[in-house]
């Protein structure tokens, strides 16, 4: 399909209602090795992305694991979905607790061609809000790939950085986090559909997952900071059980570098505006 193919998608909307329940954020906490967080207090960042998920019966799912194709999202028949990064603007923290809205609209859509054939990239605008305000702005990144093998490093090494911290995938951790996020996609738990259909060499760390534990490793090692602004960018998969490291350093006043990544290089890259 041509770009002209798919403007009828272009500025679609979906509306998400939930409660940020203490039942949900408790999971969310075991799975990411933290303290459950009180009701009114702040949900911590990039957690929303458990919540505001519609349930999809395993009927209305593609081969991958995704919801069918064709309906808020265009179709891209034949080609592998991965989660290419996106920026986010806090303006004040969802709460704990609380009921909650997301409204989702697609801002954009393009196909572009790399080395690695063809893509189509889609661009969601996502806004959160609570008690009649935004919170969270988002723009997530979808790239839809031809099937092709996935890079197996990035060429950029890992930098010292003023803070860093070990990750070990297990598949433990991925499951869960699929689990806590209500996220099908088989790349991440089916050891037989990621290598032997997509092609990858074991089962493929979340990108959303590395993004929250390079943000969080920034809020850990700068507690007084206030989130602005967060954007981030996958460069290429991260494989469980390989360990990888998230780390970064500031670089200008109110400005951080963010980054993740393993033995063959850089894997995710990142910026955080903070006062």
């Amino acid at each position: 399909m041509t770009d002209s193919a798919f403007s009828a998608w272009i500025g679609r909307t979906e509306a998400s209602h939930d409660q940020l329940s203490r039942n949900l954020v408790s999971r969310i906490a075991a799975t990411l090795g933290e303290a459950t967080p009180e009701p009114g207090t702040p949900l911590p960042p990039l957690w929303q992305w458990a919540f505001f998920q519609e349930p999809v019966a395993e009927s209305g799912l593609g081969e991958d694991g995704h919801p069918a194709r064709g309906g808020f999202l265009p179709p891209a028949h034949d080609r592998n979905r991965m989660w290419a990064g996106g920026r986010l603007e806090f303006f004040e923290p969802l709460r704990v607790g609380g009921e909650a809205s997301r409204v989702s609209t697609i801002r954009h859509i393009e196909e572009k061609h790399g080395r690695t054939g063809s893509l189509l990239f889609v661009t969601v605008q996502h806004d959160y809000s609570q008690d009649g305000r935004l919170a969270i702005r988002e723009e997530q990144d979808i790239v839809y790939r031809e099937p092709s093998p996935p890079k197996t490093g990035s060429g950029e090494p890992l930098i010292a950085g003023d803070w860093r911290e070990a990750v070990t995938p297990t598949p433990t951790l991925l499951f869960r986090y699929s689990a806590v996020t209500f996220n099908g996609h088989r790349i991440h738990y089916d050891w037989p559909y990621v290598t032997e259909t997509e092609g990858y060499g074991g089962l493929v760390v979340h990108g959303p997952l590395i993004a929250t534990l390079a943000l969080r490793a920034f809020c850990r090692a700068n507690p007084a900071a206030r989130l602005r602004r967060f954007a981030y960018r996958g460069l290429r998969p991260l494989i469980a059980p390989q360990p990888f490291e998230v780390g970064g350093r500031i670089v200008a006043p109110g400005r951080a570098e963010l980054w993740a990544g393993d033995h063959a290089g850089l894997a995710q890259r990142g910026e955080v505006e903070f006062d």
